[in-house]
């Protein structure tokens, strides 16, 4: 595409370095095959003759290309705008060129050629040829306009004024109360050294440390870098030593010159790191309303631990401690969609209840509590298009559940940027001024001698739950949205910033980004999942064993015994681990999975309750370790004691007979051994027989009585059972 070349266009060459490759295109005629341009930026830059076929391919092969805006674009500007004084030059400078410019003679971009009309203008105004060529030459620069004449009172200042070379001259400045008494020159002035220690001392001495003030700074830099050098004090330290405070800068100069160089943003990150300048102290020109289209685009969920203690339902004299409240709200109209308040959490199972509640229909959430309303009293029971947390529940597998079963995105917010999803967090704020505050046995700030506040708890969990459903429906009709940014149609139609207004008006000209699910699909989709083992024992989860009729009807645990355990996802509910649940057909069904006989004593447990019971076990398996070792080493003592006596014995017993005879020699050994532990430890009942006189007579010295049949019998089997 060809480019097109106009008067004043300012072009930029692509080889050469800047400021000097910027250009403005002077003059051009259709006619003419000669263009002049002229360098914006410098003092002695002249207009330059070109060819209009060389300029026109340099822009159309990229060797130039053209700025989208002019540098000295803000000259153009309203005369009031405008000083006098500088007006008043603008106009002596316009008179001195109007002449040349206006007469459409092109030898004016000629400088300092013959015959040139400039050289006339001069003789005849009574001016100097430089003065006419320098303001001719911003007229030509600055894009020949009268404004161009302006006088460059931009540049001058201070930076001109700081110079080493005026540190010994006398104090500039307004003078000090001393100096104006006493008439004599105090203080010092501000040179590029002076400033540079500034710098230095701010670096070291202020920045990066969050408690320090300037005052501190100010006197630890010139005990850095305005001493005299070190003296020892009567303790022997060393001390800066300083000249006459008359000598040294003020504070004051200090304070000027920090806050004329400060960036706050590159101030505030210093000193209060980056965490705490993005929650407070950056630039708030955003609305988070922008990010939502209509009702349903972006749900915003928080929880917070309630600033009440309550009581328990099953005996009122108990106190159980304070709640936990989730709030889910739209943050297209503000309205309350969800909540929960259990004493889970908070935990994905608080977040769980909440989102559930969101999807319920609030006609019977609301009648379990005897509250009676219509459905356009509370017109929610859908999933948001996106729903945005705080990198606490919605983090991990059961997010991303919410993900992949109904497409709804998880936005967590950064660390520390509660601000990010304000509008929840407004509403707590809101919530604890409004209700909370005013219920009996809400924390509160206690002096010493008063009464413990959490002696004044009155209410149940049911009762605190019935106040916060009233709180949401005052707030869903009667919360006035101070600062709602209300676009042109909503101001067109006479909206009012109330939550069920703009969720109703939303609901007209907004729709869209609202889902429907049925309530059980939902419960089957938010329960957590974890991962179990199939095993020979049962499916093995958090130390517990469970079995189905899908598991025993293809036998899973006879195949885990065949080749080994396997895993399996599986879904809980944390409130109870009587049954865990398979997702079957896509997560279409659940086949419900029920303790083995074995773990039957943690049927009515919940979850929590079963991580403890096991913890302590192995705290006390733990604990258990001493007794352990301790009879592990007297069991290694006697042990070793017994077998010492024996190799003891055996080193005193003479062995004369080979090492073939004593093995072959085993059996009949046993043999001898066994009888003679059978007639040992035989068992005899009664009194031992007394033996007569006469019989011991009859007994012959040295008599051995004949083989009896039984011992053939013996000998043969043994010989049987050789072979």
């Amino acid at each position: 595409m060809r480019t097109e070349l106009y008067k004043n266009m300012v072009y930029e060459w692509a080889d050469k370095e800047a400021p000097h490759s910027v250009e403005r295109l002077l003059w051009l005629n259709q006619t003419s095959p000669v263009v002049w341009t002229i360098k914006i930026y410098g003092n002695n830059a002249q207009p330059v003759r070109r060819t209009r076929e060389f300029l026109q391919n340099a822009l159309d092969t990229g060797a130039a290309r053209v700025l989208p805006k002019d540098p000295f674009a803000y000259l153009i500007r309203p005369e009031g705008d405008i000083k006098e004084d500088h007006r008043k030059h603008r106009d002596e400078a316009w008179n001195l060129i109007a002449p040349l410019v206006e007469s459409g003679d092109t030898r004016i971009f000629q400088f300092y050629g013959r015959n040139s009309p400039v050289t006339a203008l001069v003789k005849s105004k009574r001016c100097s040829l430089s003065k006419a060529y320098r303001e001719l030459r911003r007229y030509f620069q600055r894009g020949q306009i009268k404004n161009a004449n302006l006088p460059l009172y931009d540049n001058c200042g201070w930076r001109d004024r700081l110079d080493n070379s005026k540190a010994d001259q006398k104090k500039q400045g307004r003078p000090s109360k001393v100096s104006t008494a006493t008439g004599e020159s105090r203080g010092t002035n501000i040179t590029l050294d002076v400033l540079q220690a500034f710098r230095n001392g701010i670096k070291l001495f202020y920045d990066k440390r969050l408690s320090a003030p300037l005052s501190r700074a100010f006197q630890q830099t010139k005990e850095r870098f305005f001493n005299c050098g070190y003296h020892q004090n009567k303790n022997g330290i060393w001390v800066p030593s300083l000249p006459p405070a008359n000598e040294l800068p003020t504070y004051r100069q200090f304070v000027y010159w920090y806050n004329k160089e400060r960036k706050p943003r590159q101030s505030q990150v210093a000193r209060r790191g980056t965490t705490r300048f993005n929650l407070s102290g950056r630039a708030k020109l955003g609305n988070s309303t922008q990010m939502a289209f209509g009702p349903g685009s972006i749900f915003q969920v928080d929880a917070t631990i309630g600033d009440v203690y309550l009581l328990s339902a099953l005996n009122r004299r108990w106190i159980i401690g304070r709640p936990v409240i989730y709030f889910i709200i739209d943050l297209f109209s503000r309205l309350i969609v969800g909540l929960s308040i259990a004493l889970e959490g908070p935990s994905w199972l608080g977040a769980m209840l909440a989102v559930e509640n969101s999807v319920m229909d609030k006609v019977a959430f609301c009648a379990e509590y005897g509250i009676s309303i219509e459905y356009s009293d509370w017109p929610t029971h859908h999933l948001p298009e996106a729903l945005m947390a705080d990198r606490g529940e919605f983090e991990g597998y059961n997010a991303d559940q919410l993900v992949n079963a109904f497409g709804t995105r998880v936005y967590n917010t950064s660390p520390y940027r509660a601000d990010l999803k304000g509008v929840v967090e407004q509403h707590i704020d809101i919530s604890n001024e409004k209700t909370i505050h005013w219920l009996p046995g809400r924390v509160r700030k206690r002096e010493r001698g008063d009464r413990d506040y959490r002696l004044d708890a009155a209410l149940t969990l049911w009762e605190f739950r019935k106040i916060m459903v009233l709180a949401a429906l005052h707030h869903n009709h009667h919360q006035y949205i101070e600062g709602y940014p209300l676009d042109a149609d909503m101001i067109a139609d006479e909206v009012q910033p109330f939550p069920i207004n703009l969720w109703r008006w939303g609901l007209e000209h907004r729709s869209g980004c609202l889902r429907k699910q049925d309530i059980e699909t939902v419960r089957l989709n938010l329960l957590p999942e974890a991962e179990a083992s199939v095993t020979q024992n049962g499916i093995f989860f958090s130390n517990l064993h469970y079995t189905s009729e899908l598991a025993l009807k293809e036998q899973w645990f006879e195949r885990a015994g065949e080749s080994g355990t396997s895993k399996i996802p599986v879904a809980h509910d944390p409130r109870t681990r009587s049954r865990i649940y398979l997702r079957l057909d896509n997560g279409k069904r659940l086949e419900t999975c029920h303790l083995v006989p074995g773990d039957k004593a943690f049927l009515d447990r919940d979850w929590y309750e079963t991580l403890d019971e096991f913890e302590l076990r192995a705290q006390r398996k733990e604990l258990n370790q001493t007794r352990h070792q301790r009879s592990m080493a007297d069991y290694h003592a006697s042990t070793q004691q017994v077998i010492d006596s024996a190799a003891e014995k055996n080193a005193m017993s003479e062995f004369n007979m080979s090492n073939q005879a004593r093995i072959t020699g085993i059996r009949a050994n046993r043999k001898q051994e066994r009888d003679l532990e059978r007639e040992a430890n035989a068992w005899k009942f009664g009194p031992e027989p007394k033996t007569s006189s006469e019989s011991t007579q009859l007994l012959v010295p040295g008599y051995v009585p004949p083989p009896q049949p039984t011992d053939k019998l013996r000998n043969l089997r043994e010989r049987m059972l050789k072979k």
